[in-house]
C-alpha cells in the first residue's frame, strides 16, 4: 500500500456520539495497517479533547453499535500516537482555555488544517 495520509475532520460530540464513535472506530481499522491519521477538531467536536469528555459520550452512545468513545480514544491515542488538533477559534468558545486536554492534543489555527489539507485526504464527521 502506498503511503497515504489523512485528517478526520470531526465536527460533533454529545448531540451525535454514535458520529464520533464511527470515525474513531474507522480511524483505529485504518491505523491498524500503518498509515499517517490524524484528527482536527471544530465546533463542539473540540470538546472531545477535554479530559474525561470521551467517558460523558461513552454513556451517551447507543449500544452494541460501535466501542465505547473512551476505549476507542485510548486506543488511538496510546497504541496509535494519533494527535488531535484542536481549532483555536473554538477553544475559548467551548470553555477550553482553562481545561486540561487530553495527552496528544494540540490547540492549532485553521491555516493548520488548510496546510494539513494540501498535503492529505480528508475525512470529515
Amino acid at each position: 500500500m502506498e503511503d497515504k495520509k489523512f485528517v478526520f475532520v470531526l465536527t460533533h460530540s454529545y448531540e451525535r456520539p454514535d458520529v464520533v464513535a464511527g470515525a474513531m472506530q474507522l480511524a483505529s481499522n485504518m491505523k491498524a495497517f500503518d498509515i499517517e491519521l490524524d484528527f482536527f477538531l471544530m465546533d463542539d467536536g473540540v470538546l472531545i479533547a477535554k479530559k474525561g469528555f470521551a467517558e460523558t459520550l461513552s454513556e451517551l452512545q447507543k449500544k452494541d453499535e460501535f466501542s465505547p468513545v473512551h476505549q476507542l480514544m485510548k486506543t488511538l491515542i496510546e497504541d496509535f500516537g494519533v494527535k488531535f488538533y484542536v481549532c483555536a477559534s473554538c477553544v475559548k468558545h467551548y470553555g477550553l482555555d482553562k481545561a486540561e486536554l487530553v495527552k496528544t492534543a494540540e490547540i492549532k489555527p485553521g491555516s493548520f488544517l488548510g496546510e494539513m489539507l494540501l498535503e492529505r485526504q480528508n475525512v470529515t464527521f
